[in-house]
């Protein structure tokens, strides 16, 4: 059975839209960390949700970020920041 073109547009629903980020946030970390596992790559990932909440994987040891001082309407050079 094969599924249609999904339109993307925001979910009016509150209640319906957190349970959409909810799984969805859950399936991306999955993913991030099946990607570092099976490529043996080092993968940070940072999402912030609607109320300014932080969700964060990273692989390895290092942790991308420790007390989240940031807000997720400043702007961040990610690039200086791991030092490439």
């Amino acid at each position: 059975m094969v599924r249609g073109k999904v339109q993307l547009q925001r979910i009016e629903d509150k209640s319906s839209r957190q349970v959409c980020f909810s799984k969805r946030k859950r399936g991306l970390l999955k993913k991030a960390k099946e990607l570092s596992v099976l490529c043996d790559v080092e993968m940070a990932v940072i999402i912030f949700s609607s109320t300014g909440k932080l969700f964060e994987f990273c692989s390895g040891n290092r942790h991308v970020l420790n007390s989240a001082p940031f807000h997720s309407k400043h702007a961040f050079n990610f690039v200086s920041f791991f030092h490439f």
